[in-house]
């Protein structure tokens, strides 16, 4: 257990430095398998599957995109065996539009090996993060939010 909440603490500290610096990805890398998998919500800017190393730094890029700067706020930990539920509150600025947000996100973080092999984020409120990276202060379209999207066979919905 102290294994994968050493990881654990490693890739997040890592991510927040990424978003808000623009850090390097090697730090994150380190802490994730080969074929890693993360499900975003399909209705986010940066929504769908993510593979491999290679698509988790994509998926960070297109965060970095929206959000200017993240904040953990509060980290509540379950550990079961090779997989962690995380309750992150966080505070988030959009880049667009300078909004801030402050929300909560569930994640299920599986790991194999001492490595994050897949990552299930849980929204309180996708609706909540549209709006705050809007233009316009409500929630974009389904089409906006797909033409949004990167098109690489090992981006979102691949």
């Amino acid at each position: 257990m102290t294994t994968t909440m050493s990881a654990l603490q490693r890739f997040f500290a890592a991510e927040a430095a990424y978003i808000t610096t623009g850090g390097d990805f090697a730090g994150m890398a380190a802490c994730l398998a080969p074929d890693v998998v993360m499900y975003q919500a399909a209705n986010l800017p940066y929504g769908g599957e993510w593979h491999g190393r290679d698509g988790i730094q994509r998926f960070m890029a297109a965060m970095s995109e929206t959000w200017s700067s993240l904040e953990f706020l509060e980290q509540r930990f379950v550990v079961d065996g090779d997989a962690v539920v995380i309750y992150n509150v966080g505070r988030l600025r959009a880049r667009a539009t300078g909004r801030v947000l402050d929300t909560s996100v569930m994640q299920l973080i599986t790991f194999r090996d001492e490595l994050i092999s897949e990552i299930r984020p849980f929204y309180l409120d996708t609706a909540a993060v549209m709006t705050a990276v809007s233009d316009t202060g409500t929630a974009l379209s389904d089409a906006a939010v797909a033409a949004t999207r990167d098109s690489g066979s090992d981006g979102p919905g691949h």
